[in-house]
């Protein structure tokens, strides 16, 4: 199968012919109608600092049909966007891209990421753990790389949500600027429905009636810029629903195999919800138990999105995309004995 860089070239045309780097009008096509000018642009120049971009918006450098325009200008298509000269540094990602050696990686990446659904909209995948949706932060290759790289075909994929790079499980892409829109209308609106299967250190006392998680989310940043999320008066809303599934024990430890069922989507949110609980999630690296871990020998994240609910957004049917409990969550429980329900 022939191979591309993840960032086609553009096709423009330039005012000079004489200049190496000269002036580009871009017409806007149905797949680039309806993005904010900013986002247009970060994805335009690759590798050019985020600064940069805002600076020639500001000053008038890039237009929309010869008028100034402001970052959040949508673009409708039919616009012509005045491109100026920009030297555009090509990413030590992009440029790994070109590399035998990482084409194959992206061919060895896909083998392990079935497809779940596809059709001329979307494309659904079941990531594996450990492989991040997106390359930066010296990951040359994510998700929509390597789908990019092993499908070629595709003239437009975008990720429709991001799941963490140790979570498994469903995740969407759109092949259709239109179907993306449609979902991230659907999702702000909250008209979906994403559900995860997780263990979590400790026996959870529930009962009958779904446990509702309502602790507020805040984002910070550690001393070496790593993200971080704390549950915080003054956070972010946010709203998890707890499911206990089954409960186990051994000699020196116990788990709770639970459904959790995110009625917000805040970054980090179901992890920091069972952290703050007491129950963290087994092998979670960053809000976790690490002694814990240790003594069960916990060797990946338990975290498994395995349920995918929305409305398809050119046929209007409702779907509901599932991945199965994955062979490492059974491993781990056949280590464990039921507790009984008293």
């Amino acid at each position: 199968m022939k191979s591309e860089p993840i960032s086609k070239p553009l096709k423009v045309k330039t005012h000079t012919t004489s200049a190496p780097a000269a002036v580009h009008l871009q017409t806007i096509g149905p797949e680039e109608a309806g993005q904010r000018l900013d986002n247009y642009l970060l994805r335009w120049a690759k590798g050019v600092p985020k600064s940069h971009v805002y600076r020639i918006i500001r000053s008038g450098e890039v237009r929309v049909n010869k008028k100034r325009a402001e970052p959040t200008t949508r673009l409708i298509e039919g616009d012509v966007v005045r491109l100026p000269p920009v030297r555009i540094a090509e990413p030590a990602q992009m440029a790994a891209v070109n590399s035998a050696q990482t084409k194959s990686r992206a061919h060895g990446y896909s083998d392990k990421m079935p497809i779940l659904f596809e059709d001329e909209a979307l494309l659904i995948v079941d990531k594996p753990p450990g492989l991040a949706v997106h390359g930066g932060s010296g990951i040359a290759l994510g998700v929509i790389e390597t789908l990019r790289i092993t499908r070629p075909e595709l003239k437009f994929l975008e990720l429709v949500h991001r799941l963490d790079r140790d979570t498994s499980g469903v995740l969407l892409l759109a092949k259709k600027r239109s179907a993306l829109v449609e979902l991230h209308r659907q999702i702000r609106e909250g008209q979906t429905d994403k559900r995860y299967y997780l263990l979590a250190h400790g026996e959870i006392q529930q009962g009958a009636q779904v446990m509702q998680l309502k602790y507020p989310l805040h984002k910070y940043l550690l001393a070496n810029g790593e993200r971080r999320v704390r549950v915080d008066p003054e956070g972010l809303p946010s709203h998890t629903a707890l499911r206990v599934s089954k409960t186990m024990k051994r000699a020196d430890a116990a788990i709770t195999l639970a459904e959790a069922q995110l009625k917000t989507g805040r970054t980090h949110q179901i992890r920091v919800h069972l952290q703050k609980l007491g129950h963290a999630i087994l092998g979670d690296d960053k809000y976790g138990f690490e002694d814990q871990d240790k003594v069960i020998k916990s060797k990946r994240l338990y975290l498994h999105a395995h349920l995918a609910g929305f409305t398809h957004p050119r046929t209007g049917e409702k779907m509901r995309i599932e991945s199965p409990l994955p062979a490492e969550f059974a491993a781990m429980m056949k280590n464990f004995e039921p507790i009984e329900a008293s």
